[in-house]
């Protein structure tokens, strides 16, 4: 895992001054309480309801800011956390789909915060942050076939050295870096702006590791901030 190294493109300051994000590198071990993700899975669509942190808003509308600045529509493509929310205050609650997948999107709902899982085994080289040229491979399921297309040029991409690993920022991942709790080695990255306290995403990285720890008792983990400041 030392060798996996995030990077953020310093050109990215442009558009999202103040951004910040937490890289968490996890070496797994068995999954044992898979019940302390549907939980906090639970406990989360409960607390957008009824007891929302006080920035989500704040936070949410910076983000939308940030994609009409690279050309995005935030309101046909929104970010990973956006969607989430929308889906819970429409309907309540989020349908589990995988553990480690419902513990990650428990703290994207809770926090407000675009959080990313990848299964870092499947990158070539290491993911950065980038504005895309427009001729990267990314690998979709569309209309149950699988199908490669490419990013806007200009647009802000996750992407390793065979491609494209999620586009629009942290609105829709790749199929080749897709993660689940069946992955040995696993890298999530929490993405903020100012608009939400950087207490918070400390705390937001905390509870998700503390989480991860409690399913997989003797998982290897560790953190690295990052921001396009460096």
């Amino acid at each position: 895992m030392s060798t996996f190294s995030p990077s953020i493109d310093p050109s990215l300051s442009r558009i999202a001054p103040g951004f910040r994000a937490l890289s968490i590198l996890v070496e797994a071990a068995p999954l044992l309480h898979p019940e302390v993700a549907e939980a906090a899975l639970k406990q989360a669509c409960k607390d957008v309801v009824e007891n929302d942190v006080p920035w989500a808003a704040a936070h949410l509308d910076a983000w939308h800011e940030v994609f009409k600045a690279f050309g995005a529509k935030p309101k046909r493509t929104p970010n990973s956390a956006d969607a989430l929310r929308k889906r819970v205050l429409k309907d309540g609650d989020l349908p589990a789909i995988d553990p480690v997948v419902d513990l990650y999107n428990a703290i994207s709902i809770r926090y407000a915060l675009p959080v990313g899982g990848e299964n870092s085994e499947a990158y070539v080289g290491n993911p950065r942050l980038t504005f895309a040229e427009g001729n990267e491979a990314f690998d979709i399921m569309k209309e149950g076939e699988p199908t490669v297309e490419s990013p806007d040029a200009g647009e802000v991409i996750w992407r390793d050295d065979k491609g494209v690993t999620c586009r629009r920022w942290n609105w829709r991942q790749g199929i080749r870096t897709r993660l689940d709790s069946k992955a040995r080695h696993m890298w999530f990255i929490l993405e903020s702006l100012p608009a939400m306290p950087q207490e918070a995403l400390q705390q937001a990285g905390e509870e998700f590791i503390a989480g991860l720890h409690s399913m997989m008792p003797g998982a290897i983990i560790t953190t690295q901030y990052l921001s396009a400041e460096g």
